[in-house]
């Protein structure tokens, strides 16, 4: 992967820590960049349950996550990792338990500052959603998966067609975020309004009683 030249001096995004700090937090496991089960799902940069990819890699620190950066979506580096995580949990691909990779081999397999990655545990640990665990590395702590993983592999499977008649139609990626984001927001809209005739209709029911 190409990184921007900015990315990599991002010291901006961690303060002044030390990449010796970066260690501390690290333990002595080996390197990790492991996938998870699927190895497909870039964009919560972790892999899902499908069994189409492989497991953690053999002498890595077992981590089902693996990072990736889009220096051109203009998200700071240190928030993508934040979101990759979240994504991952409300996927159910991280669960309480699993490690995160080591903060030198996000360095390593990213090419970014180990300030910034220390900043995305930070802010994760603050969040409720992580805890370090000295010499070992940092670890979830909660869950946000809503779904049962069977009910998520049905539904990924229909957004992949949907995404396939997307492209076959002739919408190259913005146009489709683009019309995923106006039927989301319609989507939310028409359930609000449903909700307020739904509680009105109560309110009358309840004034006649």
């Amino acid at each position: 992967m190409t990184i921007d030249k900015s990315v990599r001096g991002e010291a901006d995004d961690g303060g002044d820590a030390s990449s010796a700090g970066a260690r501390g937090q690290d333990g002595d496991a080996s390197s990790a960049g492991a996938r998870g089960q699927d190895g497909d799902a870039s964009s919560a940069g972790a892999g899902g349950q499908d069994g189409g990819g492989p497991g953690p890699e053999p002498g890595g620190s077992g981590s089902r996550i693996e990072f990736r950066l889009d220096t051109a979506s203009g998200v700071p580096t240190y928030l993508q990792l934040v979101q990759q995580v979240e994504h991952a949990l409300r996927l159910g691909y991280l669960r309480p338990g699993d490690q995160l990779p080591k903060v030198r081999d996000v360095v390593a397999s990213l090419a970014i500052n180990p300030n910034t990655v220390l900043k995305a545990y930070r802010e994760l640990e603050t969040k409720g959603l992580t805890a370090g665990r000295p010499g070992q590395g940092t670890f979830i702590k909660a869950a946000l998966s809503q779904v049962a993983l069977p009910e998520l592999a049905g539904l990924r499977k229909a957004l992949l067609g949907w995404l396939d008649a997307a492209d076959t139609a002739g919408l190259d990626e913005d146009g489709i975020v683009a019309l995923f984001a106006s039927a989301l927001r319609d989507f939310y809209k028409r359930r609000a309004d449903r909700a307020d005739v739904g509680g009105a209709a109560s309110d009358e029911t309840e004034g006649v009683a």
